[in-house]
């Protein structure tokens, strides 16, 4: 009987900071920091903490580049070359946008990144102890 692969996160990792920058005729820009925590439920869920502000006019664009950075998220914790079972809490604790180069595709790359992050610190801590 094959074994199921391990729940990601193992153990709460906090403070994944990101910047995605991209200068060339098509600019893109996103910063996210979230914190990731491991929850009963398999899949994703995705919140912004309380109180969150990020100063960026129209402000009516940031729940779709939340969205979007969540789809990274999840995207990159699904992908089958990771051999784990994402069961997380994730918590954008942070965000900044910028007028010239903040879009969807920007913060779901940050999003993408961000998962990548985590996998790797969990890869390189041998117990959740030794998480930064």
């Amino acid at each position: 009987m094959p074994s199921q692969p391990p729940r990601f996160p193992p153990c709460p990792i906090r403070g994944v900071r990101v910047l995605h920058q991209k200068q060339n005729c098509a600019p893109q820009f996103a910063l996210i920091v979230v914190d990731f925590e491991p929850a009963e439920a398999e899949g994703v869920a995705f919140e912004v903490a309380e109180g969150l502000t990020v100063e960026y006019e129209p402000a009516e664009e940031l729940p779709r580049f939340f969205a979007a950075a969540a789809a990274g998220i999840e995207e990159h914790l699904s992908l089958p070359e990771h051999g784990v079972v994402a069961a997380a809490r994730v918590v954008l604790r942070q965000a900044r946008a910028d007028a010239f180069g903040s879009s969807e595709l920007a913060f779901r790359i940050a999003g993408c990144l961000a998962a990548r992050e985590a996998l790797a610190r969990t890869a390189r801590a041998e117990s959740c102890e030794a998480q930064p």
